[in-house]
């Protein structure tokens, strides 16, 4: 299996319109700078890998890439950069490591982590933005970059030691019919992607020619179609998440939109959803909106809206919308949300110039923390064509997520698709998965419900489940703790696969500082400094693929402050 790759999603470029029209700024443009490495070496202890760059629909466009490996000690053990030019067919430069380290040592056996980064412009650039991410919040309104870790092996993976006792929890998508770990908190995993486009905004394409969002409306599917797709390929639920802004039949704002059009689709998409779920026992169809641009923005899906939310207006001084959104303005937006009690998920988030408020990237507010359920932490390419599960090119957000924590943010990590051709679900075997009390069906209240709770996990592996706990206390749960912190991380996969490395990761809400490595095992016990914590695991499988659990939100109670037992709040 190839190590997943990174997606850039690009800050708009500007185009100068023909004749004495003014400069157009294109909304939607993404660019792909994609890592595709293995996270095993040949026999010979070689592997070749590539970066692959794909801008669609334009041409031309300057990127710089950097890749270094690193030792656990935090030393560079090797490194590799380059700068070229990415346009709408994907260009694929090779990357072979033999083994060995700069001075060309071979390199011992154990995991390494490999840092990747790349954004528009040239190396220079690229260096500024990465000194700008850890910059005050204040300073961090640079060049969209992407700035990821992955690990490898070198030798054979290890076996990471795990506890015993775990039972696996069922599953409504791979029939792991089996018990629960131990006492009331019974639940049964779903898995699902709640990220995807179909022809009600860009996305819906046919596979045989797509390679691009389609132009709004334009796509061959529908909706149902995608419904339909999702649960015939194994998931549980899907939601079909439409540009926001495209349904005024435009990437940009049509003038000459109709009113009445927009409402009516935007409505027929969620009587689409309620008719699909109605009919087809067992799957969830979702509809709602991605909210947002990338220029000047950041894209999130608002899950639960009755109706369209937007900005345009058509010459008539008509809003193609039934409720007015500021472009761009994330507070108004968050405290909206709440008023309306709608939820939302960052989606593929980076963390120079989005989400920006009061002048900081990714910045906090209170009712953004209240309504924000979710952050993307991978997305398979949003332009794939796979329906096999085998698509290379994806991109993880695991950076952008430690961050909102810090921030603030009370976000569980997801892992969508994306998709905008025609293969919802298909591209990738990679799933966010929900915790749903045993005896309760699947419904929109009830993934509503897990959601706010963020009784939630991101996986690369659709077979595969993780569990963060502390005593009877479940992932997503918010408590005071007094005394010794004791966490302990399960995992179960129902395809013979087995964990490699498990980690413990600790920050600080509000610090707006560093994720640290707080355990390297599956068992911990800790002993927090009085005041606020988070903690999420991470394992690392014998193939590379990646699991991520909700964290655990503890509130460490200073000895003055200790009550008899710690609690819930």
């Amino acid at each position: 299996m190839s190590l997943p790759s990174a997606r850039l999603v690009a800050l708009g470029l500007l185009l100068a319109a023909t004749g004495a029209a003014a400069t157009v700024a294109h909304e939607h443009d993404e660019l792909e700078a994609s890592l595709d490495f293995p996270f095993r070496a040949d026999a010979d202890g070689a592997r070749r890998g590539a970066v692959e760059l794909l801008y669609p629909g334009r041409d031309g466009v300057a990127v710089a890439w950097q890749l270094r490996l690193f030792a656990a000690d935090g030393r560079v053990l090797r490194r590799w950069s380059g700068e070229a030019l990415a346009g709408d067919k994907r260009r694929r430069l090779e990357l072979d490591w033999d083994g060995r380290d700069e001075r060309g040592d071979r390199v011992a056996d154990g995991i390494y982590r490999l840092e990747f980064a790349a954004g528009a412009g040239g190396a220079e650039e690229l260096q500024t933005a990465l000194a700008a991410q850890a910059a005050p919040p204040s300073l961090a309104r640079t060049a969209d970059i992407v700035h990821e870790d992955w690990s490898i092996a070198v030798g054979a993976p290890p076996r990471a030691r795990l506890p015993a006792d775990f039972r696996p929890l069922p599953s409504g998508a791979t029939d792991l019919d089996v018990a629960v770990p131990s006492g009331d908190a019974r639940y049964v995993i779903h898995y699902g992607n709640l990220h995807s486009q179909t022809n009600h905004s860009d996305g819906g394409g046919d596979l045989s020619t797509c390679n691009n969002a389609e132009s709004p409306q334009s796509g061959a599917y529908g909706p149902a179609d995608a419904f339909a797709y999702a649960q015939a390929h194994g998931l549980d639920f899907l939601l079909a998440s439409e540009h926001n802004h495209m349904y005024d039949r435009s990437t940009g704002t049509n003038t000459n939109a109709s009113q009445q059009f927009a409402l009516d689709l935007y409505q027929s998409g969620l009587d689409a959803a309620a008719t699909y779920t109605a009919d087809h026992a067992g799957f969830l169809a979702l509809y709602g909106m991605e909210w947002g641009v990338t220029t000047n923005g950041g894209h999130l899906n608002i899950i639960g809206a009755e109706a369209l939310y937007g900005w345009e207006y058509n010459a008539a001084n008509q809003l193609i919308g039934s409720f007015y959104t500021p472009k761009s303005d994330y507070a108004s937006l968050y405290t909206f949300m709440r008023g309306q009690q709608v939820i939302g998920q960052f989606n593929h988030p980076t963390s120079s110039g989005q989400f920006v408020v009061d002048g900081d990237a990714v910045g906090y507010t209170a009712d953004g923390d209240e309504v924000m359920v979710l952050s993307e932490v991978l997305n398979s390419s949003a332009f794939s064509i796979a329906t096999d599960e085998s698509e290379t090119s994806r991109s993880s957000y695991e950076s952008v997520w430690k961050k909102l924590l810090e921030r603030g943010y009370h976000v569980a990590p997801a892992s969508n698709q994306d998709n905008h051709c025609a293969n919802w679900g298909a591209s990738y075997g990679n799933r966010t998965a929900v915790l749903i009390p045993q005896g309760q069906a699947l419904t929109a209240a009830s993934l509503r419900d897990a959601l706010r709770a963020r009784r939630v996990f991101a996986t690369m592996d659709k077979t595969a489940q993780i569990l963060l706990t502390s005593g009877e206390r479940l992932m997503g749960q918010r408590f005071a703790n007094d005394g010794a912190l004791n966490l302990r991380v399960d995992y179960a996969s129902t395809r013979g696969r087995t964990a490699s490395q498990v980690q413990i990761y600790e920050g600080v809400p509000g610090r707006n500082g560093t994720v640290t490595l707080a355990a390297s095992s599956a068992q911990a016990v800790l002993n927090p400094a009085a005041g606020e914590h988070f903690y999420y695991a991470k394992i690392t499988q014998d193939d590379g693929a990646l699991l991520w659990s909700a964290p655990l939100w503890v509130t460490q109670l200073a000895p003055e402050d200790r009550i008899f037992g710690s609690g819930f709040y």
